[in-house]
């Protein structure tokens, strides 16, 4: 792997997006060149595994087409795929891209009420998921307007068996030319007031992801087995596993089991993993195991990060017990990677690394002019970049937050060393980084309030050593409720059973009233400084 020459790189980058591209055409592409290469390795806790060659995803990808386009789902169709981390994850998404459709990819934790809003806000017109998705969806079926084909990996009442609609479909498909405009996805991702965004993206921002994140900071080829531990429902699944494994028709480990440090350490050298995306949270429980030590990790050659800031003891760890150097980046739903610490550079521990290429990455202060070095600002990116998301869905009040003079503005303030390395200094907003999970307070606070005790909250990130940030709410009762530890366990699991259980509160706070600014908006900022310096933390 040859170090990149960052200078050349930054000055002689060019964009040539062609007019015409789609993931799923590439993937096809591959499979005619190299039929029996393998695209996806997967392996589940019990130890079974099966293996696809991107021939076998080919045809796989025809025969569902096959079936979509028989049920009348077609271009400009939305389909909402909720699947865990299998084979057939890529097949639906990339098969949903095949016939000219939009992936909404949802996360297995959603509960009814996410579904309905996903569904009926990007008038889904089928849901695809597995046996205890459809358990979820079954209980919101009549409130969701547009869905009108529910496909489901086995057996279930009122449900279409994917498995048996594949059974009869031909593996023969003709795939209509989709231009590099066309929309790709719409993702949901969680903000700090109201319900999540749709993110949208066209398929110029798969070739993006050659252009940006395959090369300079995985520095991929087709040679290698690639694991990015990400969950389908995230972005970065397609950052990863479609945007860099696909694209460069590498193979793809895939793991569906819990997290295990042990686990993870045999795996990665059990099945020779070349290239590696883990999040700080992982790696930070990763080192402390017993046998951390004990591992051939010999055949990884480039191992990344992202998420949140990563610790110099983890950085050190695998440099100094494994000889591997992990590089940082970063980046949003929004975006591919805009920073990276590219291979050949010097790792500064913490740092997000320097500027992608094509990026057009400026850090501006609250005039709008950028900022000197040791300044901090915010990150922000021309709009327009095959790279960046076309809109908010249905939100214009949103881009209107975020965009200012033809720029995005990321939300996120970092300031840029004498080296020209970003660091990262926090939100402009109150959205609560916790284990690589990206949660919006507001969802968290609006699941309390359907609680009877609950009069006002506020929820904010609260520093923890390992997964970075964990949700706290500040809960004010109403009367006839008093404080107690079995009132906080009680309303930890009524915040699981209403949002997906990763966003409940692990610390739950009674107060007496909330701070507000003079037009009644909870301070969160405030709570956050406070929780920050009483765990001796700088937020």
């Amino acid at each position: 792997m040859q170090p990149i020459d960052y200078e050349k790189e930054m000055k002689e980058f060019t964009w040539d997006v062609p007019d015409y591209y789609d993931i799923a055409t590439v993937v096809d592409t591959h499979a005619e060149s190299n039929p029996s290469h393998p695209a996806i390795i997967w392996e589940n806790e019990k130890g079974d595994s099966r293996t696809l060659t991107y021939d076998d995803v080919k045809n796989q990808t025809n025969q569902l087409a096959n079936v979509l386009t028989s049920l009348g789902i077609g271009a400009g169709d939305p389909v909402l795929i909720m699947l865990p981390r299998i084979p057939e994850t890529y097949v639906a998404q990339l098969t949903t891209v095949k016939i000219g459709g939009i992936i909404t990819p949802a996360v297995e934790m959603l509960r009814g009420r996410n579904v309905i809003y996903r569904s009926n806000n990007c008038q889904a017109k089928a849901i695809i998921t597995n046996e205890s998705g459809a358990s979820i969806v079954d209980e919101v079926k009549s409130e969701l307007d547009s869905v009108a084909h529910f496909i489901v990996l086995g057996e279930r009442d009122g449900w279409l068996s994917y498995h048996e609609l594949m059974k009869s479909a031909s593996t023969q498909f003709t795939s209509p030319p989709k231009k590099s405009e066309d929309i790709f996805y719409i993702s949901y991702t969680s903000g700090t007031t109201g319900l999540p965004k749709g993110v949208v993206h066209q398929n110029s921002w798969m070739y993006a992801f050659k252009k940006i994140n395959a090369r300079y900071w995985y520095n991929a080829a087709k040679d290698d087995i690639i694991w990015a531990t990400t969950s389908p429902g995230w972005a970065k699944w397609f950052w990863t596993h479609l945007g860099v494994t696909m694209n460069m028709g590498a193979t793809d480990f895939i793991y569906e089991g819990r997290f295990n440090p042990e686990k993870y350490f045999r795996l990665l050298e059990t099945h020779n993993i070349t290239i590696c995306c883990m999040t700080p949270t992982e790696l930070r429980i990763m080192i402390k195991v017993p046998q951390a030590t004990q591992y051939d990790l010999s055949a990884i050659r480039s191992f990344v990060s992202a998420g949140e800031p990563l610790n110099s003891e983890v950085i050190d760890f695998f440099r100094d017990t494994y000889g591997i150097t992990i590089r940082e980046g970063y980046g949003q739903t929004e975006t591919v990677a805009i920073a990276c610490n590219y291979y050949g550079i010097t790792v500064k521990p913490g740092s997000m690394g320097k500027p992608m290429p094509g990026q057009d990455i400026k850090i501006l202060n609250e005039q709008g002019k950028e900022v000197k070095t040791g300044e901090v600002g915010e990150v922000t990116l021309k709009m327009g970049l095959p790279s960046l998301f076309k809109e908010y869905y249905k939100m214009p009040e949103k881009m209107e937050e975020v965009i200012r003079n033809g720029r995005y503005y990321t939300g996120d303030l970092c300031r840029l060393d004498e080296d020209g390395y970003f660091w990262f200094e926090g939100r402009a907003d109150d959205v609560i980084l916790s284990a690589g999970y990206r949660i919006g307070p507001f969802e968290v606070e609006d699941a309390l309030l359907t609680h009877p005790a609950v009069l006002e909250c506020a929820a904010v990130g609260s520093p923890h050593p390992d997964r970075g940030e964990i949700v706290k709410a500040f809960v004010v009762l109403n009367k006839g409720f008093t404080p107690s530890d079995s009132l906080a366990a009680e309303l930890q699991t009524h915040t699981k059973e209403v949002t997906a259980p990763y966003k409940y509160p692990r610390e739950i706070e009674f107060v007496d009233s909330l701070p507000k600014t003079m037009s009644g908006k909870i301070k969160r900022s405030e709570l956050k400084r406070m929780e920050y310096e009483r765990k001796g933390k700088k937020s």
